[in-house]
């Protein structure tokens, strides 16, 4: 399950930024994630409290929030945005074929909420 080596990477990251005095404020961990990231947001939860539960309890009063992004391509032909149905990337403008993705591929951590 690569959500676990994910979460992992998440605490890592945020280890690295933070003191240990200001990861114990932490409340909220605020996760961005596209539809093309292939990542489940149950999955990532589940593999979120078991690593919480084994390897890092510094991250016990904390809690996964994961937002999920739809993706968006942008048409160079008529300079319009379209949002990808069904996995679909046609410009629902002008109907022509387009790859350039603009959103749904990311994951992100978005932000942290902390106490005071």
């Amino acid at each position: 399950m690569h959500e676990i080596s994910l979460v992992r990477n998440i605490f890592n990251t945020l280890n690295s930024e933070f003191a240990a005095a200001d990861i114990a404020r932490i409340r909220a961990i605020k996760i961005k994630t596209g539809v093309l990231a292939n990542v489940e947001p149950i999955l990532l939860q589940n593999a979120f409290d078991a690593v919480v539960a084994t390897d890092s309890p510094e991250f016990k009063h904390t809690r996964l929030v994961v937002t999920k992004v739809p993706i968006k391509i942008f048409c160079h032909t008529c300079q319009q945005s379209s949002d990808v149905e069904q996995y679909t990337f046609v410009c629902q403008h002008c109907q022509q074929p387009c790859n350039n993705i603009t959103q749904g591929d990311e994951l992100l951590i978005e932000g942290i909420e902390m106490d005071d």
